[in-house]
């Protein structure tokens, strides 16, 4: 009971604590709406505040990325995630949220020895040679630090920080209860679909919060990577990792984003570039599973112009029939084939029931003629495919998280590409890998395991076949076939039903008491009521009666 109490009020707390921010930033407009209990006096009180502070005059998508940044690190890693998904949220809150920083204060070291310790078991000295107390990075989830175990190598140790999965359950719990008002008090809500953002949400950031998935998608991607000459990816140090803590090989390199570091260093900043793209597009096109947030900040270059990406906890997967999907549209681009892409994100996507395919196709149409022709050197990728994103938005398509995932990681490459070298075009690097994409797709010799599954499951199906159609017969024969057909949408009607028949039943009661009331009133015996037998009187009030209860339900159920 007092574990309930306790978790209560850590919920009151952090919801006057929300709201308490997002009227700060202006918000209160929201606030009211949602009905949610907050003293209206002490809102009206804060707005003031906020326009001495200057938000006021600030873009609405500006406010809602610093109450995010406020509000810590369930709020960030949401902002963060809703940066990558431009088909979900408009492309100004998208553009504002990808300028979250997850940057925060470290916690002391004196509160993260006690941690290690209790995952290993052990003091800190007893698991490594040398540890530096002084962290790399401080995000809102984990801290870096860079050790040395004791065989001699030099290694990266991030840890999650304490009492993170508690706060993160709190702040979850609270985002579904505000999607649920969200949704109920303001219809025009439904278009973002607040309560799929948080359920996707809550499955990302519960993967983030296990450190050995991360582990694992870093292994993986060594594996799909090991001829790559372009790429290195660390190795993960399984004897050292835990859940909250993963150890990995220390990258000692520079950050794309320092640019004047790497002429210092002689780094070819051209090559770079392009090693990047290609180590991304390779990674959607052969591999089938790429690194979703590659992010500057998620990019180092070591000498030779050597990609070194860091951070896996966020990464997408494209199957055959994605790439198949995806190189339909691309056809279709090609083809101006308008109808072709449509079909496409017909198929892959959730609808809602009034999309209306034609006027899709013509918009689509309309699209391709905007860049239809333009030199693709000419060409920055992120204006059509941001544009094609607001496209899908607008009719409420919601495509796989990974496709979506794609294009941003495609976006954000281009970006970095161009800031390295300006000429920069990642189109040109594209066409080679859907070329090859596509002659693989028409290769019969890369369809024989799909071709072989066919003829298994055929083969399993034709052996059972002789068995199941004996066993039907013999049912047949023996009029022991049962067929359960279950109604669906007809319960309405059924009611209904029901309640007409209740009053035509009604009906025909007074029917039949106001005729035989007439029978009575012509025989002139018995006991006599205002010059009239008593009997047929007191059936014709009672019919009276019952004739006007009848009419008052008819009349209230508004179906007379």
């Amino acid at each position: 009971m007092w574990r309930d109490i306790r978790q209560s009020m850590r919920h009151l707390n952090r919801y006057q604590e929300i709201l308490k921010v997002f009227v700060k930033y202006g918000f209160l407009d929201v606030v009211d709406k949602i009905k949610i209990g907050l003293i209206p006096d002490m809102a009206k009180k804060m707005l003031p505040k906020t326009e001495k502070k200057g938000l006021a005059h600030l873009e609405k998508s500006v406010r809602l990325r610093m109450a995010f940044e406020e509000l810590g690190t369930t709020f960030i890693k949401l902002g963060q995630m809703l940066s990558l998904r431009p088909d979900l949220i408009p492309p100004e809150i998208a553009h504002e949220f990808s300028k979250l920083q997850d940057d925060v204060a470290a916690e002391p070291f004196e509160k993260i020895e006690p941690y290690l310790v209790k995952e290993y078991q052990k003091s800190i000295s007893e698991v490594f040679a040398d540890f530096d107390k002084t962290p790399l990075a401080a995000a809102s989830m984990a801290q870096v630090y860079k050790a040395k175990i004791k065989s001699g190598e030099i290694v990266a140790v991030k840890i999650l920080r304490s009492n993170l999965k508690q706060k993160i359950t709190t702040d979850i719990d609270i985002l579904s209860n505000l999607a649920q008002l969200l949704v109920k008090y303001i219809p025009e809500s439904k278009l973002y679909d607040p309560l799929g953002i948080v359920k996707e949400f809550d499955k990302t950031i519960r993967k983030e919060q296990n450190l050995m998935l991360e582990g694992r998608n870093i292994d993986a991607f060594r594996r799909y990577a090991k001829d790559d000459s372009t790429l290195k990816i660390p190795i993960v140090y399984w004897d050292f990792s835990t859940e909250k803590i993963l150890v990995t090989e220390f990258i000692d390199g520079i950050k794309i984003s320092e640019i004047n570091i790497m002429d210092e260093k002689g780094i070819d900043r051209k090559e770079v570039a392009k090693n990047g793209a290609n180590t991304l597009l390779k990674q959607i096109f052969e591999y089938g599973f790429f690194h979703a947030d590659p992010h500057p900040g998620n990019l180092f270059v070591l000498p030779g112009n050597i990609i070194a990406p860091i951070d896996f906890g966020m990464m997408g997967r494209i199957d055959e029939e994605m790439k198949k999907d995806l190189l339909d549209i691309l056809r279709g681009l090609v083809d101006k084939d308008a109808y072709r892409i449509t079909r496409v994100l017909l198929r892959i996507g959730l609808l809602e029931d009034h999309v209306n395919s034609r006027a899709l196709e013509r918009d689509i149409l309309d699209f391709i003629d905007r860049y239809y022709g333009i030199p693709l050197n000419q060409l920055d990728a992120a204006i059509p495919l941001n544009e094609f994103m607001e496209l899908i938005r607008e009719y409420q398509i919601k495509l796989p998280a990974d496709l979506v995932m794609m294009g941003k990681a495609l976006v954000m490459t281009e970006a970095t590409g161009v800031k390295l070298y300006p000429e920069f075009n990642l189109l040109n690097l594209l066409l080679p890998y859907t070329r090859r994409a596509f002659l693989d797709s028409i290769n019969p010799l890369n369809h024989y395991k799909k071709i072989f599954n066919i003829l298994e499951q055929s083969s399993a199906l034709l052996k059972g076949l002789p068995e199941d159609l004996q066993y039907l017969l013999l049912k047949l024969k023996k009029d022991k076939i049962k067929i359960n057909l279950e109604h669906q949408g007809l319960d309405n009607f059924a009611k209904e039903m029901d309640r007409s028949s209740n009053r035509i039943s009604f009906s025909l009661v007074i029917a039949a008491l106001i005729i035989g009331s007439s029978f009575i009133i012509q025989i002139d015996k018995g006991a006599m009521l205002l010059g009239y037998p008593a009997l047929g009187v007191i059936g014709y009030v009672l019919a009276s009666v019952l004739g006007v209860w009848l009419l008052i339900g008819i009349v209230k159920s508004g179906k007379l």
